[in-house]
C-alpha cells in the first residue's frame, strides 16, 4: 500500500469509519467500527482510534486526521463548539486541535453548526453539506439529510442560512417497537419499499394535507390491522407515510420552485425522494460516503496541508 498522507474520520454516535487517504486523494483503504461516541469515555477516543488506524501510521513521522462527527461533541473527545449559522459548513479557524499521547498523530475536530431562532443544532451534517457543495459549487437550494434526525438545510452563496431538524426516524422507532402499534408491525423483514409503495405515498398524502390528524391517523394503524387484517409490511410504509407527511407539511425549508438534494442511499433516502416526487418536486440524490469524504477532503485543503 502507499504510504498514508492524512486519515479522514467519520465518528457518530455509534460507528467509527476511517479512511487511509494517499497524496492524490485517492483512498487507499478504508475500516469502520462500532466504536461511536456513545461507547466511549472522553480518554477512550485516543486509543480507540490508534487501534483501527495504527498499522496505517509510518515508522516516522506525523500523520493528519481530521474527524467530524459527534466525537466533537459535548461528551465526546473533546468539544468543538458550534459556527452559528448563516455561516460556511466548514471554517478552518474553528477547527479544534486536540493534544495526542501519540506523537504519531496531529488530530484536528470539525465543529457542528448551531442556529439560535429556532433553536437548532447539527454535528457531521455540516461536512456533508461542504462536500454537496464541493461537487456543486454553485448549488443555492436545500438540501435533505435522512436519518435517525432528518435535517433540511438551506444552502446559498455557499453558505448555510438556515436548516430544520425533525426527530422522524427516531420517532419512528420508538412507535414501532415501544408503542401499541409495535404489535401490528413486529415482522423484521417488512418492506416499505416494494409492494407497499402505494400505501406509503397514500399515507404520506394524508398525513401531507391534514397534519392535524397525525394522532388519530396513528391509532388507527392499530384498528386497521385489528379489523382488516393489515400487513406488517402495509403497517410499516403506512407508519413511515404518516410520519414523512406530517414532517413535509411541517418544514418551512423547502419550496415548489428550488432544486433539492437528498443526502443518502439507504432505504429511507429512497422513502424521501419518492415522497418529494409525488409533490411535484425531483430531487437529485446523492451518496453519503462520497459527500462526507468530500467534505472532509475540503476541510484538509482549508487547512493549508
Amino acid at each position: 500500500m502507499a504510504e498514508t498522507d492524512w486519515i479522514a474520520v467519520d465518528w457518530g454516535s455509534s460507528q467509527l469509519r476511517a479512511w487511509a487517504m494517499g497524496a492524490d486523494g485517492s483512498v487507499l483503504q478504508w475500516v469502520s467500527a462500532e466504536r461511536g461516541m456513545l461507547t466511549l469515555a472522553p480518554d477512550q477516543f485516543e486509543p480507540a482510534l490508534l487501534e483501527l488506524i495504527e498499522r496505517w501510521l509510518p515508522a516516522a513521522g506525523v500523520v493528519t486526521v481530521i474527524a467530524c462527527g459527534m466525537v466533537g461533541a459535548r461528551q465526546g473527545w473533546r468539544e468543538a463548539p458550534y459556527c452559528q449559522v448563516p455561516c460556511a459548513p466548514l471554517s478552518a479557524r474553528q477547527f479544534v486541535m486536540i493534544p495526542s499521547h501519540s506523537e504519531q498523530l496531529k488530530v484536528y475536530l470539525l465543529p457542528g453548526l448551531s442556529q439560535e431562532l429556532p433553536a437548532d443544532v447539527m454535528r457531521g451534517e455540516e461536512t456533508q453539506i461542504a462536500g454537496v457543495l464541493e461537487r456543486q459549487p454553485e448549488f443555492n437550494g436545500i438540501v435533505c439529510l435522512p436519518g435517525t434526525h432528518c435535517k433540511w438545510v438551506r444552502v446559498n452563496q455557499g453558505k448555510v442560512t438556515g436548516f430544520q431538524t425533525f426527530m422522524t426516524g427516531e420517532l419512528f422507532a420508538l412507535l414501532a417497537e415501544h408503542s401499541v402499534l409495535k404489535h401490528g408491525m413486529n415482522d423484521p423483514q417488512a418492506d416499505t419499499l416494494s409492494s407497499s409503495l402505494p400505501e406509503f405515498l397514500s399515507a404520506m398524502r394524508s398525513a401531507f394535507e391534514q397534519p392535524g390528524q397525525l394522532s388519530a391517523a396513528l391509532f388507527s394503524l392499530r384498528a386497521q390491522g385489528l379489523l382488516q387484517g393489515m400487513t406488517a409490511d402495509e403497517a410499516r410504509a403506512r407508519l413511515s407515510g404518516l410520519l414523512i407527511g406530517a414532517e413535509l407539511a411541517a418544514s418551512q425549508m423547502f419550496r415548489a420552485d428550488e432544486p433539492v438534494i437528498i443526502v443518502g442511499d439507504s432505504g429511507v433516502a429512497e422513502l424521501y425522494a419518492e415522497a418529494l416526487q409525488s409533490l411535484g418536486i425531483t430531487p437529485q440524490r446523492l451518496n453519503a460516503d462520497a459527500v462526507t469524504l468530500a467534505g472532509l477532503k475540503a476541510a484538509r485543503s482549508l487547512l493549508g496541508i
